[in-house]
């Protein structure tokens, strides 16, 4: 394996930075678009006539048991084969998890502290950008990361329509059971998307002790 590693290693480290930006990129534009859709969900429960968490975790339910397979099916027509596919893929489920935990850590937040800052004369939109988010960012992150884990394995997966990134390696495996080299691809694309998950995973820790105050860690 290690002279597998050693002739390919360009090539490895290449497709593994192309794995790390097609996650990364598909998480950030998940995390946006679950967090507006938390704070539409939340703040105006009311008007929109829908419950918060009971609609969260439904919607989360039915869309992570959407099989990856079918989700690339019916994208193909539309997207068709290449990065653009790959990427709604993998965003598309990427939501889920961080949309459930939005709603959960927004609706979470304790209701006097909310009017006390209406009593101050804070409107909504400081109301949510210092007081609602900040409290609700560590149940947010929570959900991020879980998101992201998620992620690398769905990104391996969108090499069928010829995504960036590590899958490639693993499908040449299963493609050529049996040769020479077949369990070295399998297993050193498995193997780095674990070591890449791990240390992602890491990088969002770090971020959580630069961004979650100490008084909110603590309690």
């Amino acid at each position: 394996m290690w002279d597998f590693i050693k002739d390919r290693h360009q090539q490895i480290l290449y497709d593994a930075f192309q794995h790390v930006y097609l996650v990364v990129l598909a998480v950030i534009i998940a995390m946006v678009i679950a967090v507006v859709l938390a704070v539409l969900v939340t703040t105006f429960p009311r008007i929109l006539g829908i419950p918060t968490a009971p609609t969260a975790n439904s919607l989360s339910a039915i869309g992570l048991t959407i099989p990856s397979f079918a989700l690339i099916g019916l994208l193909l027509p539309l997207t068709h084969i290449g990065a653009n596919t790959a990427l709604i893929c993998v965003c598309f489920y990427a939501i889920f998890p961080i949309l459930r935990n939005a709603v959960v850590g927004l609706d979470g937040v304790d209701a006097t502290l909310i009017e006390s800052a209406r009593g101050m004369g804070m409107g909504e939109i400081a109301i949510l950008a210092r007081i609602k988010v900040p409290l609700a960012w560590p149940v947010i992150l929570a959900g991020i990361r879980v998101s992201l884990q998620m992620s690398m394995g769905v990104a391996a997966i969108a090499a069928l329509v010829l995504g960036p990134g590590l899958g490639s390696y693993i499908f040449t495996g299963l493609a050529q059971v049996g040769g020479t080299n077949a369990v070295n691809y399998a297993l050193v694309a498995t193997l780095a998307i674990v070591i890449l998950a791990l240390a992602l995973d890491l990088l969002l820790l770090l971020l959580g002790r630069l961004t979650i105050s100490k008084g909110i860690r603590a309690s």
